[in-house]
């Protein structure tokens, strides 16, 4: 197969899983000029294509390529590195690690190396909040579709203009090194790190130039800890700097109503700690959420109340968040664990697996706001796909594909992506990535991180 360039093509497999409509036994895909020309019977569209190239998968679903609405490329390389269980020390550690250890050609190969994962992963997009900003690099290198949040930081309320002209700086190189498949947005980090004015400067900016916002809320008890009451790690943290923190007596979620930031529709990450009335407050204000259930487990801040966010009208989308949180970027595996855990537990939620495969396909897009041009196999839309080798005995026998997918695979069984009509991964080889070329300076962040070896 030819790999690294966009092709027309007529992609066959025993499954096609659309998500907009139901399972296609015996389907296929055109593919012409990097959007789906057609979906149907693998006999009927054989006599009328006019493809350059089959694709014949045998024993394979074709689903539209995986959205990931929360990641932090740049932290891929500090996978394992950060095991320590308390909120406070932990993101203490990653920022000292970050500015300290870690050069700007650190970032890069991590963000590579985040990039290559994903594409091998079967994700076609991604969500991505990027600091350094590194990874636009290795996104436009990797062939990836993204949403890129600049985070951007500033507690002390008398440094907001500041903060906002840093900003102002990067997003202006962002936007002149741009790559075609790549969105440029904002990302306030969050409450214990933004100060209420950078916060209503950042929404006004979003708000005047037409930004995309993503911002983590609701994420920890220390979170709310110090929004409502002006408690706990990170408040005494802000006053060792001299930073003034008042209590709010509000939720995440009403502060950022308040503050104006909920009118820009931010892309919220997390919402663990939501009451009903903040799901209303979402959904009311067009906002939606990245669900990462599998971070917010193992960084012991709860279970997000999945099925009332549903059930709220929010428009919800998976995210692996950095594997420095979850130790992997795998989509399959997200909704798998999202589905295991609201079972596990004793809330109602969408029940069926084909509801999980929407998450991770056409919700993740709707979250980004690009369901207008991904995550269903549906004509017109780009030519995003992705495909899950069922031949293997984990998934024998098929007999709901849907749950085959859902709870039987995993990153390590998808045999292709493609983006826009191309061929970056057909289960063997990489199109635009080199995993070698990885292997000698992920040794040398290794050793850095690791001196005593």
């Amino acid at each position: 197969m030819l790999l690294g360039m966009s092709e027309n093509l007529l992609i066959t497999a025993d499954w096609v899983l659309p998500v907009s409509s139901a399972a296609l036994r015996d389907g296929a895909v055109e593919v012409r000029d990097g959007r789906i020309h057609s979906v149907g019977p693998a006999a009927e569209l054989l006599g009328e294509s006019e493809a350059e190239r089959r694709i014949d998968l045998g024993a394979a679903a074709l689903l539209p390529g995986l959205v990931n609405t929360h990641a932090h490329l740049e932290l891929t390389a500090l996978r394992g590195f950060l095991e320590e269980p308390d909120f406070f020390g932990w993101i203490r550690r990653l920022t000292e690690t970050k500015y300290e250890t870690l050069d700007e050609e650190d970032l890069l190969c991590s963000a590579r190396l985040g990039v290559l994962e994903a594409v091998r992963a079967g994700v076609t997009t991604i969500g991505d909040i990027a600091d350094a900003g590194a990874s636009l690099s290795a996104l436009s290198e990797g062939g990836l579709r993204a949403v890129l949040y600049q985070e951007v930081f500033g507690p002390d309320p008398a440094q907001a203009e500041e903060s906002l002209l840093g900003l102002l700086d990067k997003l202006e190189s962002h936007q002149a090194a741009a790559a075609e498949r790549v969105t440029i947005g904002i990302s306030p980090h969050a409450p214990y790190t933004v100060s209420g004015r950078l916060f209503k400067l950042l929404a006004e900016l979003a708000l005047k130039e037409g930004y995309p916002v993503s911002v983590h809320a609701a994420e920890s008890a220390a979170e709310g800890e110090f929004v409502r009451m002006a408690q706990g790690p990170f408040a005494e943290y802000l006053r060792s700097r001299d930073i003034a923190v008042e209590p709010l007596g509000v939720s995440t979620i009403t502060y950022f109503d308040e503050l104006g930031l909920l009118a820009t529709a931010p892309l919220l990450a997390h919402c663990i700690d939501c009451s009903a009335d903040d799901l209303r407050r979402i959904a009311a204000s067009g906002s939606s959420i990245a669900h990462c259930p599998k971070s917010n487990a193992k960084l012991a801040h709860g279970v997000a109340p999945l099925g009332a966010m549903l059930e709220a009208g929010v428009r919800v989308g998976l995210g692996s968040d950095g594997v420095v949180c979850n130790n992997t970027c795998d989509l399959l595996e997200e909704a798998r664990f999202a589905a295991l855990l609201q079972r596990a537990g004793s809330e109602s939620v969408c029940g069926e697996a084909g509801d999980f495969l929407r998450l991770m396909t056409l919700g993740g897009a709707e979250a980004l706001g690009l369901a207008d041009s991904i995550g269903s196999l549906d004509a017109g839309k780009l030519a995003d796909l992705c495909a899950v080798d069922l031949a293997a005995p984990h998934f024998q026998p098929v007999i709901d594909v849907e749950a085959a997918v859902l709870y039987s695979a995993s990153a390590r069984d998808i045999v292709l992506t493609v983006v826009e009509g191309e061929v970056l991964y057909d289960g063997k080889a990489m199109a635009r990535m080199d995993p070698d070329g990885l292997k000698e300076p992920l040794a040398a962040i290794r050793d850095k991180l690791n001196p005593a070896g």
